[in-house]
């Protein structure tokens, strides 16, 4: 059974920084590109960053471009997100996704797979 468990969400503040990981099993995680979205309340779940199976490709949505790195760990199946600078619109609960197919990495359709999400709250 695949199983993808995202960590790292909380309370956050304007100019904060966000690590947030996924740990993976039950699938060959070397071999599945993986994704974070996140779906703020009332909105669509949006492609936030991805990763391809042997890290020669990340891509980036334009709202977090410039301060967020993804990263993957293949041996560990661990793939991180962080977000620096926090912005009140980063607020969202963060979701992990994985992948066999490349082209289609920056859809929600394009995933086989999703964690449960990981909530990240802005305190004013």
């Amino acid at each position: 059974q695949v199983q993808l468990i995202e960590s790292g969400g909380g309370l956050v503040q304007a100019g904060d920084s966000l690590r947030l990981s996924c740990a993976a099993s039950g699938l060959t995680f070397r071999n599945y590109h993986m994704g974070w979205f996140r779906q703020a309340p009332g909105n669509q779940r949006k492609f936030v960053a991805a990763i391809s199976d042997n890290s020669d490709g990340t891509y980036y949505a334009e709202a977090v471009k410039g301060r967020s790195t993804i990263s993957r760990d293949n041996a560990k199946g661990t793939v991180t997100l962080q977000i620096h600078s926090l912005k009140p619109e980063d607020t969202a609960t963060y979701y992990c996704a994985a992948t066999t197919r490349r082209w289609t990495l920056l859809v929600v359709s394009g995933y086989d797979y999703w964690g449960q999400g990981t909530q990240v709250t802005f305190s004013s």
